[in-house]
């Protein structure tokens, strides 16, 4: 039999996915689950932007497109990024793809060169396909670990000493998943300051959330001086506007935009041609829905935190943006007997119901951070209600 790959053999997973899969084979099996595991809105796509896609498929909008997208949805996207960051961004330096996720691989390919050591520093806890993807491209994962006493962000100083001079770029992303953190425009100063002294360092800036920030304002350290002309922003439309299964993201850089597109072209030949009409109405059209989903996450934050914190053994910072509450469970583990949080977040949802994710799937555990578990709050207020006080009584039933 012929055998696969090693690079395929280890290559990671988003393990909300994984997880996901579990809680629809117990609700197969009759079970009721209350589910906080992917990070998806649970709201309907605006009609707006459904009545644009109907209206581009009667007009025959489905064929290819230019690999970078269509112009139209290339210069709303210029727009859109550059004015939340104000930014002049030339739309011929924004490419269109099947979802904002393809831009990380794009961009440690055109950043790194595979097994000659090259490093690619990423945030952990973190998204997990950033270091599954430093792996397969052939570079090096250099963990910089976000901590609970900064709010989930990372001291500079950190920064500063992971970087060699095999250091090829940099992984940023505020709002955070999983944590729900920021960085503030003055941490980013702060980081700019360290990478004015490795000119040669790339950035890749993940700002997926940038619309669901709770408070202060949203910065980019594409906004900083000197720092766009190195930095790829990475942004998209299934988060503000409920379009995860749409597939539309984008991203801009004045140098390697040329490089993304002839990815573009060796991977996916475009996005969808019916979802890009859609985006392009997402981002010209009304914004009174967006707004109202924004409030909505809110209000779920302040809901799901003041809950959680009264949860024995439980303690949750308020996190900033995105719809992630990143609840430390080091007491509760301790109080049921639970060896760490993957035993944790087993024992919820086979003995409780309540499905959600262990720090592990977002990367190694961070040494002397203790435990963590995420809930995705991107849930009604009573799946919230109840999903919560279903652990509180686990906890205490359970306690040792």
């Amino acid at each position: 039999m012929p055998k696969i790959s090693r690079r395929t053999s280890d290559l990671g997973t988003e393990n909300a996915f994984v997880v996901l899969a579990e809680v629809n084979e117990l609700i197969r099996q009759g079970r009721d689950v209350i589910s906080f595991c992917i990070g998806q809105p649970d709201f309907h796509t605006p009609l707006n932007i459904q009545d644009a896609a109907v209206k581009a498929i009667r007009e025959g909008r489905h064929g290819y497109t230019p690999s970078a997208g269509i112009p139209e949805l290339r210069a709303a996207a210029a727009k859109d990024m550059g004015g939340l960051r104000g930014l002049s961004i030339d739309p011929e330096h924004v490419v269109v793809g099947a979802g904002a996720k393809p831009f990380i691989a794009y961009t440690i390919l055109c950043t790194t060169d595979y097994g000659v050591g090259d490093e690619v520093i990423y945030p952990n806890p973190g998204f997990p396909i950033y270091e599954s993807q430093i792996l397969a491209c052939g570079a090096v994962p250099v963990p910089l670990y976000l901590r609970e006493a900064r709010d989930f962000a990372f001291d500079p100083a950190d920064l500063e000493a992971r970087i060699t001079p095999k250091t090829k770029l940099l992984i940023l992303n505020s709002p955070q998943n999983p944590t729900g953190g920021i960085l503030t425009k003055k941490d980013l100063e702060e980081i700019a300051a360290v990478l004015r002294r490795h000119p040669d360092i790339w950035i890749y800036a993940d700002e997926i959330y940038s619309r669901l920030l709770y408070q202060g304002e949203f910065a980019s350290i594409a906004s900083l001086p000197g720092m766009y002309e190195r930095t790829i922003i990475s942004d998209g439309a299934s988060k503000t506007w409920a379009m995860t299964g749409w597939r539309i993201g984008y991203a801009s850089s004045p140098v390697l935009a040329p490089q993304f597109v002839r990815w573009v072209t060796n991977t996916d030949s475009c996005a969808s041609h019916i979802s890009q009409w859609a985006a392009v109405e997402a981002l010209n059209g009304s914004q009174e829905e967006p707004r109202k989903m924004r409030a909505s996450f809110l209000a779920r934050r302040d809901l799901i935190v003041g809950l959680l914190n009264r949860v024995p053994g439980v303690t949750c910072k308020l996190p900033g943006g995105a719809f992630y509450a990143w609840p430390n469970v080091t007491e509760a583990c301790r109080m049921t007997g639970a060896k760490d949080s993957e035993e944790l977040r087993k024992r919820l949802l086979n003995e409780a119901g309540v499905a959600v994710l262990a720090d592990i799937h977002f990367g190694a555990r961070v040494p002397d951070e203790g435990q963590h578990i995420r809930f995705s709050y991107a849930a009604s207020n009573k799946a919230i209600e109840d999903g919560v006080a279903r652990m509180a009584d686990f906890i205490r039933k359970n306690t040792r």
